[in-house]
């Protein structure tokens, strides 16, 4: 028994985690290579649970086909580009002529000549049932990077990502979804990213790539409209890759959360699904005090607009990292903390783990080696600027600073009353040296275990990346948002991303914005709460009474219609609450997100593929709300026997539903009869 266990383990591939050996699907032992002048041919038949596949390589220039029943469902880039690429002396190189392989063991080892003379690819690839694995390198030169690239319309359209830098100002106000409908330029796309990202995509053709890297990545998908799709890791170390071939791209995203693993938990309980969290921050940004927050307090508890907690945001400390409230701004904070309590609120505090160096903290932190050291010269500690100036960060990678950090914070809590936090920017930072023993990739593991302690008010948290992140169940929230409609589109697609790479309690930026830009119009406010509404959970900070213009420091008053109706948004999400509850549990069960595209429950249905206005929240309910200026809307159902809320009649599906009217009270939603679920969202609803 033991030589069997061995045996096997060293015939896995190179790259394969614990986790991926847990839950790849051995090599099928039916298996087959067959060989032509042209191409190898990997055929892996179909089985109970897989559809089985063929991968073609050719043999002229190194190429990967991906066929699944004869058709082509991914295939890397032709020509000049090159489909294993690399890096070296600043200009890209490729793999060209395959000059030998073998097929041992369950792997096809590959060797390939390259565009740089002496220089030599190896590639490994190890089937499976529904995915292969792909490992190479480079020899005979150093290179820089190592690079995938693909062809887009190969495989479909694409999504997965994350939040996707783009040229027309992703991910603030463009998150392009499908991703191939848009274009992604993301040079930057690392562990350490503010952005919430993983290295996972899938395709309309039920594919899907996950890289295995703890490196920076460039990821460029359809730049300047070239139908490519490349991913680029910034290390000479071998290029680890798996690519699934599934039914679907839900039988993808399964596959993909079989490696990096389900929420284990909701870190949000029932309440903070069912009522909003209210946020100061694109209230007042900045330009708060005690007075202006129990004001703020005290205007949404007269006029009915319910939460389950009110967070101060930044700022309210004296200086950054000193954890002490502005005396000046802050008088009386355990009254206040009181008076919040009292208009039956819970109090949250925003807190980040950057030290400014005009703190009085700051120095006591870096005598004590509290603080990263810079990667540069690990004998000074890092330093980091940011939106609020320049910083050290504590390295959680300590366990004393750990305990030194924690132990202000608990105090701080207890002093003041202080029930959750909201943990803002970043862990760790590329400019940072990790603590002895650890990786850049385990701050984001040490940063969940961190906040995992710690009651995170419906608002989450912003790690990525890691096995931990995804098992902690934390609420994800989204970048900051801009103040009109294309950032409310974007908060919709971009959820839709997050959720499907294994982060499904998501929620927008702040309903209404707050990327600083003039306060939002009543009808984005309004769209926002109603779109909100049919989220898994609702994040709120824009008063509909009344804010602050952040251009011109003028009040902005709301009209009475405002509260009015994002007094009902509220009242919807709170009577879906029991409807999402029971989502919330059978994600922990499944790990299948709560909002999804409607491909999802639909695969059949091509004109799902591009839709970017609608989605499912979980297999009953079906959102269509008004994201536009617009008096009506189209709105898509798929096959099925549908309720139509708004009209209160029943409605057969398969069809595309023109001119539905839309006003400013009205949000297109439907429940499909006889789903999951239905029962209770109907009573709900109606």
């Amino acid at each position: 028994m033991l030589l069997a266990a061995l045996a096997l383990a060293l015939a896995l591939p190179v790259g394969l985690t614990a986790q991926n050996r847990a839950q790849a699907a051995p090599a099928p032992r039916t298996a087959q290579l067959a060989t032509s002048a042209a191409e190898l041919t990997l055929t892996v038949p179909p089985d109970r649970t897989a559809p089985g596949y063929s991968l073609h390589v050719a043999r002229d220039q190194l190429a990967l086909t991906t066929r699944r029943s004869g058709t082509t469902v991914l295939a890397t880039a032709p020509g000049d580009t090159g489909a294993l690429r690399f890096r070296t002396a600043g200009t890209w190189q490729h793999a060209t002529r395959v000059t030998d392989w073998s097929w041992k063991n369950g792997v096809l080892t590959l060797t390939a000549a390259t565009t740089v003379p002496g220089a030599t690819v190896q590639a490994r690839v190890t089937p499976s049932a529904d995915r292969y694995q792909l490992d190479w390198q480079v020899s005979g030169t150093t290179p820089e990077r190592l690079g995938l690239a693909y062809d887009l319309k190969s495989a479909g359209h694409w999504y997965g990502h994350g939040e996707a830098q783009t040229p027309n100002g992703g991910p603030g106000t463009d998150q392009p979804w499908p991703l191939d409908s848009g274009q992604v330029v993301h040079p930057a796309f690392g562990p350490a990213s503010y952005y919430m990202i993983d290295p996972f995509w899938y395709t309309s053709a039920a594919t899907g790539l996950r890289v295995d890297t703890g490196h920076v990545m460039d990821v460029a998908i359809n730049q300047n409209t070239d139908g490519l799709g490349r991913f680029d890791i910034e290390s000479a170390e071998p290029y680890r890759a798996t690519v699934f071939v599934e039914r679907t791209p839900l039988d993808v995203y399964r596959d993909y959360v079989g490696i990096v693993g389900k929420p284990t938990k909701s870190d949000a309980g029932y309440r903070q699904y069912a009522e909003p969290v209210w946020n100061s921050w694109a209230q007042f940004y900045t330009h708060v005090d005690q007075a202006k927050l129990l004001d703020y307090a005290q205007d949404l508890h007269d006029n009915g607009i319910t939460g389950h907690a009110l967070q101060l945001d930044d700022k309210w400390e004296s200086n950054y990292g000193n954890m002490t409230f502005d005396p000046k701004a802050y008088p009386d904070p355990k009254a206040m903390s009181q008076k919040i309590h009292d208009l039956g609120f819970d109090f949250g505090l925003w807190v980040t783990l950057w030290i400014n160096l005009d703190s009085d903290q700051y120095q006591y932190a870096a005598d004590h080696g509290y603080l990263l050291k810079d990667a540069a010269d690990t004998t000074k500690p890092c330093t980091v600027t940011w939106w609020n100036g320049t910083a050290g960060i504590v390295d959680l990678g300590n366990p004393e600073a750990k305990a030194w950090y924690e132990g202000r914070l608990k105090g701080l809590m207890k002093t003041y009353g202080i029930d959750g936090l909201k943990f803002d920017t970043r862990f760790f930072d590329e400019r940072c040296a990790p603590h002895e023993g650890y990786k850049p990739t385990d701050y984001q593991r040490l940063g969940a275990q961190l906040a995992d302690e710690y009651d995170l008010q419906g608002v989450g948290i912003r790690v990525h990346w890691d096995t931990a992140a995804h098992q902690a169940g934390f609420v994800t929230r989204q970048v900051d948002k801009g103040t009109g409609w294309n950032s409310l589109r974007a908060s919709v697609t971009q959820n839709l991303a997050i959720s499907t790479i294994g982060y499904p309690f998501v929620t927008t930026d702040m309903i209404g914005g707050s990327s600083a830009q003039p306060a939002p119009t009543k009808q984005v406010l309004v769209r926002w709460a109603q779109s909100a509404a049919l989220m898994p959970l609702m994040y709120a900070s824009t008063s509909p009474v009344d804010t602050i213009d952040p251009r011109t420091g003028q009040k902005v008053v709301y009209d009475e219609e405002t509260i009015a109706l994002y007094r009902q948004a509220i009242a919807r999400h709170a009577r879906l609450a029991p409807y999402i509850w029971d989502q919330v549990q059978q994600t922990l069960r499944t790990g299948d997100p709560i909002m999804r595209p409607l491909f999802f429950d639909f695969p059949e249905d091509k004109p799902a593929y591009t839709i970017t206005d609608e989605w499912m929240l979980g297999p009953a309910v079906l959102a269509a709300p008004q994201l536009t200026d617009a008096p009506t809307r189209s709105v898509h159902l798929p096959p099925g026997t549908w309720y139509d809320v708004a009209h209160r009649k029943v409605v057969h599906g398969g069809r595309t539903l023109t001119s539905y009217a839309t006003p400013l009270g009205t949000t297109p939603v439907f429940v499909k009869l006889g789903a999951k679920g239905s029962d209770k969202a109907l009573r709900a609803l109606r």
